[in-house]
């Protein structure tokens, strides 16, 4: 009787006692399975985060790892090192704030470039001062990192150096007094000529003297800004440079009058950065940022800004238009040297 009792109460008599426990049982099982469901997808989402975090630790340390050369450096510093030029108008020069310049600005573009591949936003710049002299020097003791000024690639300098995509072709000629009469370099046998030290110039002018036995009294400044001086005081009656150099200056003095751009070229040089040998991954860097802005149009609005409007700090124009070399060379960048 009791057992059919039992049989009787059960479809029909779910809110009795012992069901209600029943109930509650299982509810509270449910619940506690919901709660548990829920806190182990929450579990899973955090270990693939976790995961995703710790691959891409991973992948960050072992480019860090993989990283080489001079952007190594540049990490473990966490700075860049530039080197720059005092004079160098309208390439690299100090306007009185900072410095400036055609070639200053492809710098800081290679610079931008170096933050995006390390992934250092922050990455900070110290610029150092260089001279013809001293430049290659510094770089090899890894007191710069790189140069972008006015280096001219040389043949001769690829057993110290290397060098990147050219960026300016230009012509070796000299600035000279209007009054002088001087019009090219035969004119200026047995005279003092001054150029910068430890330039391929300075290197051009001597075997010039020696074919031509013109008896040259050649001296050799410190930089340009020194060799225009001896000019301007008349302690030299040429100053025999790179042609947008000398435009520069003679543009920049208060009597651009008094001075004249003459001679037939010695020879045709080109411009480009300069860094350590061996280091393939910066030159692929640096070698693509110039290349971009060659192909891209860049670097002819950039040469416009710096040639043929004003320039700071005065608002001198150089009124120096695009050549046919280098129209030719933005158009199909290369790494060649021209001697």
């Amino acid at each position: 009787m009791k057992v059919a009792a039992r049989r009787e109460a059960t479809p029909g008599n779910t809110a009795s006692g012992p069901h209600r426990h029943a109930g509650a049982v299982a509810a509270a099982h449910l619940a506690r399975s919901s709660r548990a469901a829920r806190f182990a997808h929450r579990a899973r989402r955090a270990l693939v985060a976790l995961a995703t975090l710790g691959a891409a630790s991973l992948a960050c340390a072992a480019n860090t790892e993989e990283l080489t050369g001079t952007l190594k450096k540049i990490h473990d510093d966490g700075v860049v090192t530039l080197g720059v030029r005092e004079a160098s108008i309208p390439f690299s020069y100090f306007d009185g704030k900072q410095t400036v310049g055609y070639s200053q600005t492809i710098a800081l573009q290679i610079v931008d470039e170096i933050r995006k591949t390390l992934g250092m936003p922050q990455l900070r710049v110290h610029e150092v001062t260089v001279t013809s002299s001293n430049r290659t020097p510094m770089l090899l003791n890894n007191q710069i990192d790189l140069e972008c000024g006015s280096t001219t690639h040389t043949v001769e300098r690829e057993n110290a150096v290397a060098f990147s995509n050219s960026f300016f072709q230009y012509a070796v000629r000299m600035i000279v007094r209007k009054s002088s009469g001087i019009s090219d370099f035969t004119d200026l046998a047995g005279k003092t000529v001054v150029t910068t030290a430890s330039t391929s110039d300075e290197r051009l002018l001597r075997r010039l003297n020696a074919d031509r036995h013109l008896n040259l009294r050649i001296t050799a400044a410190r930089d340009h800004a020194e060799a225009f001086a001896a000019l301007k005081e008349d302690r030299a009656v040429a100053f025999v440079m790179d042609e947008p150099i000398v435009y520069g200056f003679k543009s920049t003095d208060p009597r651009p009058g008094d001075f004249v751009v003459t001679g037939t070229p010695l020879g045709y040089e080109v411009y480009a950065c300069m860094f350590r040998k061996g280091d393939e991954p910066l030159r692929k860097l640096v070698n693509g940022v110039i290349a971009r802005g060659q192909i891209s149009g860049d670097a002819e609005r950039l040469y416009k800004q710096w040639f043929t409007q004003p320039i700071p700090p005065h608002g001198i124009n150089l009124n120096f238009p695009l050549s046919e070399q280098n129209r030719a060379l933005f158009a199909h960048p290369n790494d060649r040297a021209l001697d």
